[in-house]
């Protein structure tokens, strides 16, 4: 019988998928290793879909044309995400300039801030930053500056927040009704409605996702306790269901869809933050400079639109965006969480 080396290496198995529909996250998509399964991402990606556990950022084409770097120039990433944005500009204001990435989400931003290392982008070039933009100013001070040539915003939820179904941002997958882009914030989804009257949820369901059926899907959220989003699912379609019989299954989809929506709003006090950011652009960007921002929803593209509109008439913007920019026909079919953004940008008068 052969005796085996010293030095030969243990062999160990592969991870094995158990079953044909396993049950947790990590088993569940294979494209969580691309390194391992390079096929799975490329079938994925074939089929206009985001591998789970990573973030396609959208229109990058068409932020750039719009916020136009050059070497030398300071940008401000406000939702760093999965870095994708960031990088594409880094790759444009080197040499001489910087990215300064902000992110809520202190989750996924060593991840990021570990992925652009690896891709070459040392503490002098790129910084980010566990904040959220309504900081801004303070961001800008604490980096020495008087203010920077370009700031992005890019509103949505990213991909690796929808497809971890412990962040509780989707009904897809059975998981804690959060919803916190800062899991340190105190107060989860489930602890706003335990909390806020049903008054008041409906309102948030309107103001937040202009959802036509807000009064009926209060008072279902507030007659037990909802802890899951599973149960919030299976909740408001039972209740839709019965309230309104001729309702399709896309409405009620839909339905469900927006009522996630309010509470990640309210939760994470979205439009606050947004109406702060908005105040304090024409006091971070120097003169010609240029700001783009990526909406998702009517709320938020309605306040970037107003809020350019108003600076433009002031004088305090010499040119805005007079059309809302959508995703290609290419990249929607390829990619299909780009079909609902809306891209508006302005310049900061000189």
């Amino acid at each position: 019988m052969l005796k085996k080396s010293p030095e030969a290496p243990a062999h160990t198995r592969r991870a094995r998928y158990p079953g044909r529909h396993p049950r947790k996250f990590e088993q569940k998509y294979k494209e969580l290793a691309p390194d391992r399964y390079p096929s799975e991402v490329e079938k994925v990606l074939a089929a206009g879909k985001t591998p789970a556990g990573s973030h396609r950022p959208i229109m990058v084409a068409e932020v750039l044309a719009c916020l136009r770097p050059a070497p030398g120039e300071v940008a401000v990433d406000c939702t760093l995400g999965g870095g994708g944005h960031a990088q594409a500009l880094l790759e444009r204001v080197l040499p001489g300039g910087r990215v300064i990435g902000l992110d809520v989400d202190a989750h996924e931003l060593p991840r990021t801030e570990a992925r652009l290392r690896a891709a070459g982008f040392d503490a002098d070039t790129f910084v980010a930053r566990h904040m959220n933009f309504a900081a801004l100013p303070q961001v800008v001070a604490q980096e020495g500056l008087a203010h920077v040539s370009i700031v992005l915003a890019d509103l949505g939820v990213s991909s690796m927040q929808l497809d971890n179904p412990a962040r509780g941002f989707s009904y897809k997958q059975p998981g804690p009704l959060d919803l916190r882009m800062n899991p340190e914030r105190a107060e989860s989804a489930a602890g706003l409605l335990a909390r806020v009257s049903e008054t008041t949820l409906a309102g948030l369901l309107d103001e937040n996702a202009d959802e036509p059926h807000a009064e009926i899907i209060a008072r279902l959220l507030k007659q037990q306790p909802v802890t899951t989003t599973h149960a919030l699912d299976r909740l408001v379609r039972a209740g839709l269901e019965k309230a309104l019989p001729r309702l399709s299954k896309p409405d009620l989809k839909m339905s469900v869809r927006r009522t996630l929506q309010a509470l990640r709003i309210a939760v994470n006090d979205e439009f606050s933050a947004l109406d702060a950011l908005l105040r304090s652009l024409p006091l971070c960007l120097s003169p010609g400079g240029r700001v783009a921002v990526l909406t998702f929803h009517s709320g938020e593209d309605r306040r970037v639109k107003k809020s350019f509109q108003a600076g433009y008439r002031e004088g305090v913007y010499s040119a805005v965006a007079t059309e809302v920019i959508r995703s290609s026909m290419e990249e929607t079919r390829s990619n299909r969480r780009a079909s609902s953004a809306k891209l508006r940008w302005a310049l900061r008068a000189g």
